[in-house]
């Protein structure tokens, strides 16, 4: 968990320190007060550009420097106790059932007034990149944006899907990289008029299977493990959620015969006709045997909810450390009895930041919580 949250110039927050304690994490003030941005600051200590896909340029605080920071120091936190984080770098030997001890962990990201589209990333002092920050904290958040999930384009729903892996795959991220990348420069290469270059369209497709096949393995795998948890789950006020894959399918093999095959009309196209960036995740309703499409909205709000915890229950269990949770004016959305299920779910499942407009809406959660009155500035 954070221990501590620190924004520097951050959207409309010019100097903020922040000391939550373990479990809920309650923001309450009015609308435009700056609830929002603090869980965007949050959402960037994962990789990705954070709950609102925003640019870096768009973050800095208006009349500051040009820059801005963002950063917190992890608590030492293991599911179910509070001794010791899990140690998810690669060669670690550490395992789900005993990972280690070990101290805090500082950890910070922003962009310099110098170069304010170019993402810095810090871990104990030591800069790397934005997809070795999935070594150390977990996070996943629903805002009201995602509201409409089930009826927005497919990419919507791939980039929901890619954050529910990244949390229990960490080198998704990587793969997810270098697959785009690599089909960038061929869709390029493509669009040359003269003849490309067939050597490196074969390497570039060479290195769009080794990343895509990997990308769509771990995808499944985390379709598969949370649909079975979904299923296996009893009746509650947050119905289960059916999750299926829907387009292209298979290995580095077939994708890589996929992609020499499809050239002509790739070019044609100006884009990839093949491979998981063509996949979309299909959610069903269940217990009505129904697309999650057709569900009402508040159906709907409350699957997605089912979705996240039952995958917040999934990480605890497999990597023994409770992602941190970003939930967005998720409360004002439910009515009592959905609003006393969640925090029932939530109590004593790592920390969880919740935002809303008024303090009545958490009187029935733990009154150890932190609670962040945040105003105007």
């Amino acid at each position: 968990m954070l221990s501590r949250l620190v924004l520097t110039d951050f959207r409309n927050h010019a100097d903020l320190t922040l000391t939550p304690g373990p479990g809920f994490v309650v923001l309450t003030g009015e609308n435009g007060a700056g609830k929002t941005n603090i869980l965007e600051a949050v959402s960037l200590l994962a990789p990705g550009r954070g709950l609102r896909r925003a640019a870096l340029g768009e973050m800095a605080r208006q009349g500051g420097a040009g820059g801005f920071g963002v950063a917190a120091r992890l608590f030492p936190a293991r599911a179910g106790s509070g001794e010791g984080l899990v140690d998810g770098s690669p060669g670690s030997e550490a395992t789900a059932a005993h990972p280690p001890a070990i101290d805090e962990v500082d950890i910070a990201t922003g962009a310099l007034a110098a170069a304010p589209e170019r993402r810095i990333v810090r871990v104990q002092s030591a800069t790397t990149t934005a997809n070795a920050l999935a070594e150390w904290l977990t996070i996943l958040w629903l805002t009201p944006a995602m509201d409409r999930l089930f009826v927005a384009p497919a990419g919507e729903r791939r980039g929901f899907l890619d954050r529910l892996t990244l949390a229990l795959a960490p080198a998704h991220a990587h793969h997810a990289a270098r697959y785009d990348a690599a089909m960038r420069a061929r869709n390029r290469l493509l669009a040359d008029e003269g003849r490309p270059d067939g050597e490196w369209l074969s390497a570039l497709e060479a290195q769009m299977a080794e990343h895509g096949a990997a990308v769509d393995a771990a995808r499944r795998e985390t379709v598969g493990l949370l649909g079975a948890r979904l299923a296996g789950q009893s009746d509650g006020p947050f119905p289960r959620a059916g999750l299926a894959l829907e387009g292209w399918a298979g290995d580095a093999a077939r994708l890589q015969a996929d992609l020499g095959q499809g050239r002509a009309r790739d070019a044609a196209a100006g884009r990839a006709l093949s491979g998981p960036h063509r996949v979309d995740l299909i959610v069903t309703h269940r217990d009505k045997a129904r697309a999650a499409s057709l569900a009402s909205t508040g159906e709907q709000k409350a699957l997605l909810l089912g979705i996240v915890l039952a995958h917040a229950d999934l990480v605890a269990e497999r990597t023994g450390q409770p992602p941190v949770l970003l939930l967005d004016e998720v409360a004002a959305h439910l009515d009592p009895a959905r609003r006393a299920a969640l925090f029932d779910r939530l109590a004593g499942r790592g920390q969880v930041w919740m935002t809303g407009t008024e303090d009545a809406l958490f009187e029935a959660i733990d009154p150890q919580a932190t609670r962040i009155a945040v105003g105007l500035a």
